[in-house]
């Protein structure tokens, strides 16, 4: 099984970036699938969550309403949407699958937001 994420870098406050994360081992379609972070000297923290077949989503209310995850159940791939990004995003941001009650994580992908 693997996820890899890709997509973190540096951005501006205010501006983009679309995280991704290839996934394989595995049955996508069935797994549920989220995305968490973690800060520099902070807890992991979960951020969103989509449904297996895409139609549910549920998001932290830090960031309700500017990030949106999403799926290519053909391409097994999960996104986030990351827009309107302020400082306090700064972190590494982790892939979860949770397929069958296993649970898998990727190895992160860093973003920064700073001016």
């Amino acid at each position: 099984v693997q996820l890899v994420e890709s997509g973190g870098g540096l951005v501006q406050p205010g501006g983009s970036l679309r995280l991704s994360c290839a996934a394989s081992g595995f049955t996508f379609s069935n797994a549920v699938m989220r995305w968490y972070r973690q800060a520099p000297g902070k807890e992991r923290e979960w951020v969103a969550t989509i449904s297996s077949a895409g139609r549910s989503t549920y998001y932290a209310d830090s960031v309700k309403g500017r990030f949106t995850i999403s799926r290519d159940n053909a391409k097994n791939t999960v996104y986030l949407q990351m827009n309107s990004l302020k400082p306090e995003d700064t972190a590494v941001y982790y892939c979860h699958a949770d397929y069958v009650g296993l649970v898998y994580w990727g190895k992160g992908t860093l973003v920064t937001v700073s001016s």
